[in-house]
């Protein structure tokens, strides 16, 4: 089984991804945001901190930037969250002011191995990202670039998935 859970900021969307592997003991979870040393800032260390709480003492903790190599790790994979994932990608590239086509590309040439990737687990994997198309067209470009990209990826990665979950207010809708 192979799902993508969607929602809004603090919509309860990673509690529900890690509700879904809660009898696996064999959990690998991918965080692919920044470390605490790489943004020493106190809310996300403490954001990290809450995560790591929650998970079971026998899930291994993966932060690695690599979709392709985490998801060919064996056994059920949990990755949180594809949007901090898509920012350390433009991060590291510096493609946040390059022009639009070359940040497809740049997308493109991440995403498409990932997709391959995902496709060819034999599952459970659980995917946390972003819901970013609900709410105003945002007022600068780093904005609205981001939220077309995360569209993109969230489109192509639940294409590979089995289901699709819809997570607002605690509540989870399945499409």
């Amino acid at each position: 089984m192979k799902v993508l859970v969607t929602g809004g900021v603090r919509s309860g969307k990673s509690r529900h991804a890690e509700s879904l592997l809660a009898t696996r003991p064999d959990v690998t979870y991918v965080a692919p945001g920044p470390t605490v040393a790489e943004d020493p800032d106190p809310d996300w260390a403490a954001r990290i901190a809450a995560h790591q709480s929650r998970r079971p003492a026998g899930w291994t903790t993966l932060e690695s930037r690599d979709l392709v190599a985490a998801l060919a790790t064996p056994g059920p994979v949990l990755v949180d969250c594809l949007g901090t994932w898509l920012t350390a990608l433009l991060d590291a590239a510096a493609a946040w002011d390059l022009p639009s086509r070359e940040v497809h590309d740049l997308l493109d040439s991440a995403l498409a191995p990932a997709a391959s990737a995902l496709a060819v687990h034999p599952g459970p994997v659980v995917l946390v990202t972003n819901e970013v198309g609900l709410g105003v067209v945002p007022e600068h470009r780093s904005g609205r670039l981001f939220r077309d990209l995360l569209g993109t990826v969230n489109q192509r990665l639940a294409a590979e998935c089995d289901e699709v979950h819809l997570v607002v207010a605690g509540r989870v809708l399945q499409l």
